[in-house]
């Protein structure tokens, strides 16, 4: 935390370690901050054992100590269900940091246990995939009262390159975060349809991307992805059926505010098939298989 002005090590209790919340319990461990770890299948977190991390063996007990705790969890059941099993046991002045992409709905839900169990809440979404989380270089959303994120903000800077502040209500963070998922599946998915297109015309479908390589239509991202493509190599940063699940939530916060859902509709669909095909686990790369002929 911040001691007189100067940032101290924190002790920092990370609930969920799935690829997300392993790669950030690792940077904070580098960063020298003193890191307790949980999950509900203990063989995710018990490696991070080795790394230097407290292993808790249930959630009640990962908490007892938290100067802050970040729940990096998969959904809004999740999430409670944590909540409501250790909430109780964390000191009064620690800092909960909701980090899952729960939707607006859920981020509501998570806001009204905060309040029922008297925690304080802020929010800190991560954008960014599993090298990212584990190099220390994710971009936080946060969200919450300034006074708040400023004591968290040791923890920010050790698994961040960058933050940015979406607002002083928990909710904001959510919101950028479904923003920013939309453009990520879309840009992931029209670069399938895009390699798919030439493939299907007859060329080297690589010439695609050769072609907006340093145009104003460039997206360092539609390389990356693009080229897990091209390989065919799908090993899972951001597992297909998590931002399914993520459009689903982006779905209906636009249909509840009015937003068509035209393209978000043909993009669940798009990454339904991809599924379907058996790329539930993969990464979202392999949303590029919908677009080829079996």
């Amino acid at each position: 935390m911040l001691v007189d002005g100067t940032e101290s090590d924190v002790r920092v209790t990370v609930l969920g370690t799935g690829a997300m919340g392993a790669g950030v319990a690792q940077s904070l461990l580098r960063e020298g901050h003193e890191v307790t770890v949980w999950n509900r299948s203990p063989e995710r977190a018990a490696p991070l054992g080795g790394h230097g991390a407290t292993v808790a063996t249930d959630a009640a007990t990962a908490v007892e100590r938290a100067e802050v705790v970040l729940l990096t969890l998969f959904d809004t059941d999740a999430v409670v269900d944590v909540l409501e099993q250790a909430a109780g046991d964390a000191p009064t002045d620690a800092v909960w940091v909701q980090c899952s992409t729960v939707g607006v709905e859920g981020t509501e839900t998570v806001v009204q246990l905060a309040e029922k169990y008297g925690i304080t809440l802020v929010e800190a979404m991560m954008l960014g995939t599993k090298a990212p989380a584990e190099q220390g270089k994710l971009t936080m959303l946060a969200a919450g009262p300034a006074e708040v994120l400023e004591r968290i903000d040791p923890v920010l800077q050790a698994i961040g390159a960058k933050t940015v502040r979406a607002g002083a209500r928990v909710g904001d963070g959510t919101a950028l975060k479904l923003a920013a998922n939309a453009w990520i599946a879309s840009i992931t998915a029209a670069t399938g349809q895009s390699l798919a297109v030439a493939r299907a015309l007859g060329i080297d479908p690589a010439l695609f991307l050769t072609a907006i390589d340093g145009t104003a239509s460039d997206s360092a991202y539609a390389h990356t992805k693009g080229e897990s493509m091209l390989a065919g190599e799908y090993s899972a940063q951001f597992a297909l059926d998590g931002l399914r699940k993520d459009i689903g939530l982006i779905t209906d916060a636009a249909r509840a505010t009015g937003v068509s859902t035209r393209l978000l509709d043909a993009l669940g669909r798009v990454y339904a098939d991809a599924s379907a095909a058996g790329h539930g686990s993969d990464d979202i790369a392999a949303v590029g298989t919908a677009f080829t002929k079996d």
